[in-house]
């Protein structure tokens, strides 16, 4: 299905959650289109409040670069803060945390 989907389909970006063991691991990105196509890698969950460790995510990001380009790689949350009608159990202050991570892991990988 990865081969299909990231050979076939004519889109800029695509936006893929990879917060868990579930996730499984980026060997589906190697039939990312080099130099067409971003990965916007949700590494950082929305699920909790819980900071991740910077290493732990930039590790993964390298990993991910065994199978696509650095250049075509981008971090994300995993999913939208308010993703459900519930939402989930972070504060704003939680949110904005995570969002400083990113930026902060972001600034040091790229």
């Amino acid at each position: 299905m990865a081969e299909v989907l990231f050979g076939t389909v004519n889109v800029d970006a695509f936006f893929l959650e990879y917060d868990n063991d579930r996730s499984g691991d980026f060997a589906p990105l190697r039939f990312v289109r080099p130099g067409r196509q971003q990965v916007v890698l949700g590494l950082v969950t929305t699920k909790n409040g819980e900071l991740e460790n910077p290493e732990g995510v930039k590790a993964r990001l390298q990993e991910a670069e065994r199978y696509v380009a650095k250049e075509q790689i981008c971090l994300s949350p995993q999913c939208g803060f308010a993703s459900t009608e519930e939402g989930n159990t972070l504060t704003e202050a939680q949110q904005w945390g995570k969002v400083r991570l990113i930026t902060e892991i972001a600034s040091q990988v790229w």
